[in-house]
């Protein structure tokens, strides 16, 4: 596989425009002022994490006697969690109590750095470990133009009002039950058959 075909192959499992109303609704009790700065932190903890991965990911995964089914069964799992509660929103009163600023989860992973994402990784290193430097290229390409779309998603989030935000939410929350249904299945498909 050459650069290009990685790269593409990265940034379509990243899903930069799909993720755009994810981020739109995990910054929903941030100030719009630090909206931005919130984003760049977290694409640079995904950007570490995805380098981590890219570097040492075999040597953590086989450390912790982990496989990559678990990855995709707990990637999954979490997946589900965040988009029922994109589905059903808590009420003003709880979205109160817990009006937290997002720090690492859901946001630099598993929305950006996630468990397809390092998956993939896992598996480029493995099949050329000579490549490293393609892997690198087309992980830190996929991942600039994933941050690009993504510090605009506040400008789209004004675009799109907050009922047009909150149909989005839905909408993305739905497809990522969908989306993390098959993450798990695919890790439950590969246990079975290892």
């Amino acid at each position: 596989m050459d650069i290009i075909s990685a790269t593409i192959l990265l940034l379509t499992i990243m899903d930069p425009l799909g993720n755009v109303a994810n981020f739109i609704s995990g910054l929903r009790s941030v100030p719009p002022e630090r909206r931005l700065r919130v984003i760049a932190r977290e694409l640079v903890i995904a950007l570490i994490i995805l380098l981590v991965f890219l570097f040492c990911g075999r040597w953590i995964m086989s450390l912790l006697h982990l496989k990559e089914e678990a990855l995709f069964i707990s990637g999954g799992i979490v997946l589900f969690l965040i988009a029922l509660k994109m589905i059903f929103p808590p009420s003003v009163r709880e979205r109160d109590e817990v009006a937290l600023e997002p720090f690492i989860v859901p946001l630099a992973t598993p929305l950006i750095a996630g468990p397809s994402v390092l998956a993939t990784l896992l598996v480029l290193v493995s099949s050329q470990p000579e490549a490293m430097g393609r892997w690198l290229a087309a992980l830190l390409t996929s991942w600039a133009i994933t941050a690009a779309v993504l510090l605009l998603s506040p400008a789209i989030s004004r675009v799109l009002k907050q009922k047009g935000s909150m149909a989005v939410e839905r909408l993305m929350g739905m497809l990522l039950v969908m989306i993390a249904v098959q993450m798990f299945l695919n890790g439950l498909k590969q246990y079975l058959q290892s």
